[in-house]
């Protein structure tokens, strides 16, 4: 339990949905600056007095919901991957198919952080900015872990290629990103496409078959 919200965290789970749902919905309909917190406690069914007993100000309440989506995505994604699985290209995959299932169970929490990034707001974007620097790393982390790098050829710049892995996923995630409405559109046909990236990159890095 966080202590800064232990008040929040000791109510009944569905109340703590109900009050997280209904702070996405507006933070995702208004964006930071025009969201209403009377808007918040109406679709909540609760009082304001209740709300800023649990947070502090707006401010608290965006950033601890930027706190949990991000642990919600961290609980439901890494947990799930095979870690003894060591090619580069398949623990991406891997990854890519939990994180379409996360999707599909959670579109609220991927679009409450869509809007936060394209979020211009100088209240939130700092946090922002440095909790998506955080995520970023230690989501690379978790992904070349364990990695067989033998698998690449001769003479390759095992930094340089990592680097051009990288910038084609987060190129990729950002292009897919724009084309959705919301989350809940979210299909297999993105990662049928990304398997024709990855193997792309997996010619261009991989040693060739009996070398």
């Amino acid at each position: 339990m966080t202590p800064i919200y232990f008040k929040f965290e000791s109510l009944i789970q569905e109340k703590q949905e109900r009050i997280i749902n209904a702070a996405i919905k507006e933070f995702v309909k208004s964006g930071y600056d025009k969201a209403s917190t009377n808007e918040i406690v109406k679709e909540a069914g609760i009082s304001k007095g209740s709300l800023f007993h649990y947070f502090n100000n707006k401010k608290d309440l965006y950033l601890y919901l930027l706190d949990h989506t991000l642990k919600v995505i961290e609980n439901n994604i890494y947990t799930d991957i095979n870690f003894k699985e060591t090619d580069i290209f398949n623990r991406i995959g891997q990854i890519g198919r939990t994180k379409l299932q996360v999707m599909t169970t959670y579109p609220q929490i991927f679009d409450f952080l869509k809007s936060a990034a394209a979020d211009d707001s100088p209240e939130v974007k700092p946090e922002f900015v440095e909790k998506q620097k955080q995520v970023l790393a230690q989501g690379f982390e978790k992904i070349y872990k364990n990695i067989d790098w033998s698998k690449f050829r001769e003479g390759i710049d095992i930094e340089k290629s990592v680097n051009i892995i990288n910038w084609t996923m987060l190129g990729y995630a950002e292009k897919e990103k724009e084309k959705l409405i919301s989350y809940s559109e979210a299909g297999v046909g993105q990662l049928e496409e990304w398997d024709r990236y990855a193997e792309i990159l997996k010619s261009c890095f991989y040693k060739i078959e009996g070398e």
